[in-house]
């Protein structure tokens, strides 16, 4: 009797390593992935998830190991081949072209042709088939730039469907989602899946990792130390097995605030980069020893609030008001020397010099204050000491304060900007998104970090896409959307949920006739 064989995984790499100055990102890493499933891969950052996914992508090439896809052993040298192969990889920070539309980001590069020209109606065709066949709601003529998060997000995958691609790769695909986009992504994967395409999805988020993974495999130090079914493991175990502790949790401290105000916005308004308001006449105070959390689709003008706030971008009405004195007209120096700390949405490109040592980033923004300064002069024995006293306070691992930055994973970067502003002694703190993209065991360091300022007297201003992280730190909440307040919430009786229906603009509209929410 003949023996069936199984088929061959979609997707196997055997002892990868990858090695870079100083540092191995990946040593002797396995996975195993079969066809058709929903595989998750999580670890803290530095624990080599994306140097691997690189690899797989074609993106960065392996010092040690073998791939196969399909059975077949395969060496990728660019993206264009793992394309070829049937690979694509869907980006946390979307590769799409604002300026074009849906239609015209799907295809670019992949354009059909007919007699030397491109096919728009047969890309017009496929595209829409792609849509119904996937149930990824989109109209091909419509601008990127007017789309939401959710939306964007399904051009990519359709953009790597558009290709061949069997086999997804997501990177952080919920970082900028509220809960009902969620939700939709979930079910847009479930029906990938159901037609046999294989997914590799790499989240921080362990509660969704679980709500949607059939597998998940766990990396830790750049190795592999486990893959389970996702069925036979807890949120707290998947921690254990990443940092060695257990999973952290947001957790809502009695108040500590007064009644000062320290942060005051009366009527602020700022333009956005088309001349519209993207801020639009917004009051709100931010008290001594409270945290105001912000909520808010992205692109609805938090970002050009927080600008404001810290004098990167001009408002165009409106008071600014620190500790009731007017800030209107202050560069962003004097701010900063004012009280003013800043934690940026983007760290690499806002917060760091990559290529510079710590005890220079530790400067970034103080230096023209002590210890950092000392008159008109760089004190370079008192960045070098303030840097060493972060490094030990704010648990910065790593070899050496003249490292550079860009060799630290992302959350011991993020705990190197924190502490570099926390040291300086602000009065109001300005925090963006600020355990984004880092992993539990650092966002546990972030929230704590957060709750002993606050604790102390700081004026916190949250804004944050992760809703559990806005209703488990802050005192009070707002939403913001098309650049207006819309909502202030109690975080002791908010969901995610709620949250979300007010950030979309849900709540609103299903408020009854006698001005009731149901």
């Amino acid at each position: 009797m003949a023996i069936r064989s199984s088929p061959p995984p979609a997707v196997e790499l055997a002892g990868i390593t990858k090695r870079f100055p100083g540092v191995v990102a990946n040593d002797r890493v396995d996975l195993r992935v079969v066809e058709g499933e929903i595989h998750a891969v999580v670890g803290e950052n530095g624990a080599g998830k994306s140097t691997l996914m690189k690899i797989l992508y074609g993106m960065q090439s392996a010092d040690e190991g073998r791939m196969q896809v399909n059975g077949s052993e395969v060496r990728f040298s660019s993206p264009a081949e793992a394309i070829d192969a049937g690979i694509g990889m869907v980006h946390q920070h979307f590769m799409l072209a604002d300026n074009l539309t849906v239609l015209e980001n799907v295809v670019l590069g992949a354009e059909p042709t007919r007699r030397g020209t491109i096919d728009r109606r047969l890309a017009r065709r496929d595209l829409e088939e792609l849509g119904r066949s996937y149930g990824l709601d989109l109209h091909p003529d419509d601008l990127v730039e007017t789309l939401e998060v959710g939306e964007r997000q399904r051009v990519e995958i359709i953009k790597v469907l558009y290709r061949g691609a069997r086999v997804l790769i997501l990177d952080e695909p919920t970082a900028v989602l509220v809960p009902q986009e969620v939700e939709e992504l979930f079910r847009n994967l479930r029906e990938l899946k159901s037609r046999g395409h294989t997914i590799i999805f790499i989240d921080h988020k362990l509660a969704e990792v679980l709500a949607i993974a059939d597998t998940i495999t766990v990396l830790r130090q750049g190795r592999t130390v486990a893959t389970v079914d996702s069925g036979e493991v807890t949120a707290h175990e998947l921690a254990e097995l990443m940092v060695g502790s257990e999973l952290p949790a947001p957790s809502t401290e009695p108040r500590a605030s007064d009644e000062h105000v320290t942060l005051s916005m009366q009527g602020l308004s700022v333009a956005g980069s088309d001349g519209r308001p993207a801020v639009d006449a917004v009051n709100l105070d931010v008290h001594r020893g409270e945290i105001v959390g912000v909520a808010g689709v992205e692109g609805n003008g938090q970002g050009e609030l927080i600008e404001a706030v810290l004098g990167l971008r001009p408002t165009s009405d409106g008071d600014l008001l620190l500790d009731g004195e007017s800030m209107n007209g202050w560069p962003v120096r004097r701010r900063r020397e004012a009280g003013m700390g800043y934690i940026p949405e983007d760290r690499n490109r806002r917060g760091l010099l990559p290529d510079a040592p710590l005890w220079e980033n530790a400067m970034l923004g103080h230096q023209t204050q002590p210890p950092y300064a000392r008159g008109p002069w760089l004190n370079r024995s008192g960045a070098r000491e303030a840097t060493t006293r972060i490094v030990s306070g704010f648990d910065v691992r790593t070899p050496g304060i003249d490292t550079s930055a860009r060799a630290l994973s992302g959350g011991n970067q993020q705990k190197l900007v924190i502490g570099r502003e926390m040291l300086a002694g602000p009065r109001m703190l300005v925090a963006a998104h600020p355990t984004r993209g880092i992993d539990v065991g650092a966002q546990a360091a972030v929230w704590e970090n957060l709750r002993t300022a606050r604790r102390d007297g700081l004026a916190v201003l949250l804004v944050s896409a992760d809703l559990e992280e806005l209703i488990g730190l802050a005192d009070r909440l707002v939403v913001m959307l098309r650049g207006r307040i819309v909502a202030e919430l109690d975080p002791a009786t908010t969901t995610p949920r709620l949250l979300g229906s007010h950030m979309t603009g849900a709540a609103a509209e299903a408020t009854d006739d006698e001005g009731r929410t149901p």
